[in-house]
């Protein structure tokens, strides 16, 4: 059986005015980093995640093969909802030792997309007879109570992919506050956290030697172009990504190569880059094992177990709701 519910209006996927009338007219600009996965950009992602500089994807996607049955024996999972699903890759490993086990009961799967849950969840009733699936979209960062309430075994929200990096630290414990919320007794969090590690090795992912992560920063603007009306010229920007070691994170920017004077029709504002400007566009937040644990103590979280692939390159995090 498939639901799929919608708790967004007609073109609110992004909420992108709001956010580009906010963060261009601050005085140090920026843009939030949901904004980069238009069709073109996810695609450019995509061909991100097999590059041999950019690790982040297939080590995650290595743990979970080498973890995903016992993740299961440790935790009865009968259902897993997934943020930020997109197209179930990474989440089918645990899918599969679900129905080994014989404890898989429902699939929740949260996009912003309607197109991708639609698409998912159609694939995964042939996949996987008898699954229910049950899909929201929504902003997980406003929608988190659209999750449709639990039924009767143990539920696993699975956050993937590193994405609880892109949060600046306070944003990042009110999120995760948020989802121990949401949490039963017995629900666990299942919790994708890039590592600090060699800062060359951090750099090297974000400045691979194809340009691809350099035109996917700079499609940002093309969206901006498209759905505003703006007049960026994608030429007259350079990607720059840089590891702060004082933060431990990647900071990926825009920089202006010469002044700029940007109109977006949409929002009836212009705005102006001086020579060397800078624009941020992500940051990305690498953890150590203190950090991590630390965030979720915070957030009414423990940690129950921490996977990691042989080089400590990334991190798949189990946690539980403190009583």
């Amino acid at each position: 059986m498939t639901t799929v519910e919608c708790h967004l209006r007609a073109g609110e996927e992004r909420s992108l005015a709001y956010d580009v009338l906010d963060g261009l007219t601050r005085p140090f600009k920026e843009l939030p980093p949901k904004h980069f996965y238009d069709t073109e950009g996810s695609l450019l992602f995509d061909r991100i995640c097999g590059l041999p500089e950019y690790y982040p994807t297939r080590t995650e996607r290595a743990i979970l093969n080498e973890r995903s049955r016992e993740i299961v024996e440790r935790t009865g999972a009968a259902e897993l909802v997934e943020l930020g699903s997109g197209m179930p890759d990474k989440s089918r490993l645990l899918l599969d030792a679900m129905r080994e086990a014989g404890t898989l009961e429902r699939y929740v799967p949260f996009d912003v997309s309607e197109h991708v849950i639609r698409l998912a969840a159609e694939r995964l009733a042939d996949d996987y007879p008898g699954l229910e699936v049950h899909g929201v979209v929504g902003d997980f960062e406003r929608h988190l109570d659209a999750i449709p309430p639990a039924e009767d075994g143990t539920r696993v929200v699975a956050f993937l992919g590193g994405t609880i990096g892109n949060f600046l630290p306070g944003s990042r414990r009110k999120f995760l506050r948020a989802l121990g919320r949401s949490l039963r007794l017995g629900d666990r969090l299942l919790l994708g956290t890039d590592l600090v590690k060699d800062p060359v090795v951090i750099e090297a992912a974000y400045n691979d030697s194809q340009g691809v992560t350099a035109a996917f920063n700079k499609n940002v603007l093309a969206v901006l172009n498209r759905e505003l009306g703006a007049d960026f010229d994608l030429d007259a920007f350079e990607h720059v990504a840089f590891y702060d070691r004082h933060q431990e994170w990647i900071e990926m920017r825009l920089r202006a190569l010469a002044p700029q004077v940007v109109n977006v029709e949409a929002l009836g504002i212009t705005v102006h880059f001086a020579h060397r400007e800078e624009m941020r566009t992500e940051i990305s937040a690498k953890f150590t094992r203190e950090r991590l644990a630390g965030d979720l103590r915070a957030a009414g979280l423990e940690l129950e177990a921490i996977y990691s692939d042989p080089d400590e390159l990334f991190a798949v995090t189990l946690a539980t709701r403190r009583d």
